[in-house]
């Protein structure tokens, strides 16, 4: 991989912020309808020319859910995602990257061990 010349823009905004989420397998905070959530991305994918998120729902407002799900989340809908560096995740057993809705049209997805 190679550096970005001095006075080159590096990427911005939630795509490429949601690529290294995944990548590296950190949590993102971010806000979902006027809420804050702490979530664990798994898998980018596309469904009718928008761009959704499933991600385990690690705290949503301070708060740890009741019991872990895999939720959905419209890419539009994610403000100011941001990547916390000290909270890694582990791929959880709800993901299932076989699943036919991401036939197609994954753009990224966590790894498997």
């Amino acid at each position: 991989m190679t550096e970005p010349h001095a006075g080159e823009p590096t990427p911005s905004g939630p795509m490429p912020t949601l690529f290294e989420a995944i990548v590296r397998m950190r949590a993102i905070t971010a806000t979902y309808n006027r809420g804050a959530v702490l979530l664990a991305p798994h898998i980018l994918f596309t469904r009718h020319g928008e761009i959704y998120l499933d991600a385990v729902t690690l705290e949503r407002d301070g708060k740890p859910p009741r019991e872990e799900k895999m939720g959905t989340f419209k890419l539009d809908g994610l403000g100011a995602p941001t990547i916390v560096e000290d909270r890694p995740f582990f791929p959880s057993t709800l993901y299932d990257p076989a699943q036919e809705k991401y036939a197609g049209v994954t753009l990224l997805a966590v790894e498997r061990a």
